[in-house]
């Protein structure tokens, strides 16, 4: 609505011609005054919306007002909708800030309380306990800083226990040599006191056995696992023993052991078990009689057989017995107990046979991956007679002696 402005062509006053109207005009005429005045654009409220007022300068220097009509229905036409999108995004602004936080809260607590447990499960003697190492930088150097001490505790444990099996097993083997030479001292008095001697202190060293044992059944069962490479143990372990077989006459053949052969078992486990199996062999056999040490890989297992030629076992199921012995000197039943620990140790077990030698066969199986070894045993059960006998053969003169 323009309002009749003089002297303005096309409006009233302008000789005579009538004001040029579009719409109806609903802003009073004070306020189309107010805003011709101004000069500047202004609202009013009118009956049933709002007007907008815009001075607009024209051709003869006066200034006309331009009206525009807004009804109240369009004023707030999609208001609901601006509203409704506008607290929607609020909504998922907080839904979203509470998830980012709840997940730093909880990439913070969790190694945090990881930690805590495992401190707490340490202090319990559960030495297998150990950390990820994940989280923030400083939660991931706390893990990283007690896995170290963890494992520092562990090796200065095992660094004990190595240290009471290692005495052990020397000290036994030398007491089988003393005793083999106080048998050959024949009759008297000095002879029974060198022998009852003898066995008082492999008493005394198979106590200590049985505590170092024990000990690590305990470390086993907390997940401490240690490894060795078994041909190195024997190829060690038959160093020694040789010596004495050739001062008895015995023959002696070594196969299987060119190559590493890595069983999960301490170092000095494994050849505290050879010694007690080689120390029977010693003990119960007659001089010049022939052994043998084979060690076979499979896929799940490690078999190391210790054949004799002697005069055999009557009872090997009662041999396996544990602390069962023959009722001869020195014979305490703890030696193939050692060697059933650290097969069982494995997920493995201990047989005892008729060898190929005629005498006693000694069959150790060590399981590589714990419950799978039962398939690849087995196989190598069915074939290993077979194979046993080509490898081993009859010991003839020339053959290889360790």
């Amino acid at each position: 609505l323009a309002p009749a402005v003089p002297g303005v062509p096309g409006t009233a006053g302008a000789k005579g011609r009538a004001p040029v109207v579009v719409g109806e005009r609903r802003a009073s005429e004070d306020d189309l005054a107010t805003a011709q005045r101004l000069g500047r654009a202004s609202s009013v409220s009118v009956p049933g919306g709002f007007a907008l007022l815009q001075p607009t300068a024209v051709a003869s220097g006066k200034v006309a007002v331009v009206e525009v009509f807004v009804p109240d229905d369009e004023v707030g036409n999609g208001v609901t909708t601006a509203w409704v999108v506008l607290a929607g995004v609020g909504l998922a602004l907080v839904v979203g800030s509470v998830a980012v936080a709840d997940r730093l809260g909880t990439r913070m607590v969790g190694p945090a309380e990881r930690l805590a447990g495992a401190a707490h499960d340490l202090g319990e003697g559960k030495l297998g306990v150990r950390v990820p190492e994940e989280g923030p930088t400083e939660l991931r150097s706390a893990a990283v800083a007690f896995n170290s001490m963890a494992d520092q505790v562990v090796q200065l444990l095992a660094n004990e226990r190595e240290l009471a099996a290692d005495l052990s097993h020397r000290l036994r083997t030398p007491l089988t040599v003393l005793r083999l030479n106080a048998a050959s001292l024949g009759e008297g008095d000095a002879a029974e006191q060198t022998r009852s001697a003898v066995a008082q202190l492999e008493g005394e060293v198979d106590q200590i056995i049985r505590t170092a044992r024990e000990q690590r059944a305990q470390s086993t069962g907390a997940g401490v696992t240690s490894g060795s490479d078994a041909a190195e143990v024997i190829r060690e372990r038959m160093g020694f023993w040789s010596a004495l077989a050739e001062d008895e006459g015995r023959e002696v053949r070594l196969a299987g052991v060119e190559r590493p052969v890595r069983v999960p078992v301490a170092r000095a486990e494994l050849a505290a078990a050879l010694d007690a199996m080689l120390g029977n062999v010693f003990r119960h056999t007659p001089e010049g009689t022939a052994f043998s040490v084979d060690v076979h890989s499979a896929e799940d297992a490690v078999i190391i057989l210790v054949s004799d030629a002697g005069r055999g076992i009557a009872d090997p199921a009662a041999a396996l017995r544990r602390g069962h012995g023959d009722g001869g000197p020195g014979s305490t039943g703890l030696g193939l107990d050692i060697v059933r620990r650290v097969a069982e140790s494995t997920g493995g077990d201990v047989r005892l046979g008729r060898s190929v030698l005629g005498g006693t066969e000694v069959r150790v199986w060590l399981a590589l991956h714990g419950g799978g070894r039962f398939g690849a045993v087995r196989a190598h059960r069915r074939t290993s007679r077979r194979r046993h006998g080509h490898l081993l053969g009859p010991l003839l003169p020339g053959r290889r002696r360790v």
